[in-house]
């Protein structure tokens, strides 16, 4: 039986990715992403029934300045991504690999007992598990 190397999904992931309401302009969160030197958001829930959701460069990039929207005039809600795909701050990242893998996306929340605690993505992932 071999061993499993295991890495937490919590040691690999950013943790100051920056929370929004749902309701902020498209103009304030690319002020968000830029002064937090990020690029990617997490959309806070509206209630505890709700499901967070998460808003990236590409996301705007495809959803408001190639079509010529005005960020100002856009809602965050507009253009996030939601629900989301989460891993469990505590899983393997080689389980999260896999899982983003089968998906194809290269990013994904992460949440401690169901409170969103950061972002993770593929890349830091698989540079993790094969150092």
């Amino acid at each position: 039986m071999s061993d499993i190397k295991y890495i937490p999904v919590s040691s690999v992931m950013d943790p100051d990715i920056p929370k929004i309401d749902g309701l902020t302009s498209v103009a304030d969160a690319l002020n968000k992403m830029r002064n937090a030197k990020c690029s990617s958001l997490i959309v806070d829930k509206r209630n505890e029934r709700d499901e967070y959701g998460l808003i990236s460069i590409g996301d705007l990039s495809a959803n408001v300045i190639s079509p010529d929207f005005a960020p100002q005039r856009m809602s965050a809600y507009q253009v996030m991504n939601k629900p989301v795909l989460s891993v469990e701050a505590d899983m393997n990242i080689r389980y999260a690999i896999r899982l983003l893998t089968n998906f194809k996306i290269s990013l994904a929340l992460v949440v401690q007992q169901g409170k969103a605690v950061g972002i993770v993505n593929l890349r830091d992932m698989v540079f993790a598990y094969t150092a």
